[in-house]
């Protein structure tokens, strides 16, 4: 099986990167529910999260932390959710979107966003977790 995050993952398909180590790496997501949306995802191809090595769970747990204090530093919202849908691609991954309330979190991927407001929230992320 190679997954579309796994393509994403390995460059052949393009991805804003605002995190890669050796266990995991996270990207906005294309077809973001708000800006900032982030997608957390293990480099291992697993497929449900019940299946995960709880090694794993936790250092996804751990990147997850970092990157919600980013985004909430970033874009200022209320909350950062954590989401796990599992429908759309069956590689184990975790939305962290910066909401303010429940109807920000629409997982349909009806709001693509452009290549430009993508890479500015890229920037913004990127800058947050230095800081």
């Amino acid at each position: 099986m190679s997954t579309i995050f796994t393509k994403i993952i390995e460059g052949d398909i393009p991805g804003l990167f605002v995190w890669r180590d050796e266990k995991c790496v996270a990207f906005l997501d294309i077809a973001p529910a708000h800006e900032g949306h982030v997608l957390l995802v293990p480099i291992e191809e697993v497929v449900n999260y019940w299946e995960a090595d709880p090694e794993l769970l936790a250092h996804l747990a751990r990147v997850g932390q970092k990157i919600a204090r980013a985004q909430l530093k970033a874009f200022g919202t209320a909350r950062v959710a954590q989401v796990v849908a599992g429908f759309d691609v069956p590689h184990l991954h975790y939305h962290y979107i910066p909401a303010d309330g429940m109807r920000e979190l629409d997982l349909s991927g009806t709001l693509p966003a452009s290549p430009d407001a993508l890479k500015e929230a890229q920037q913004k992320l990127l800058a947050a977790l230095e800081a």
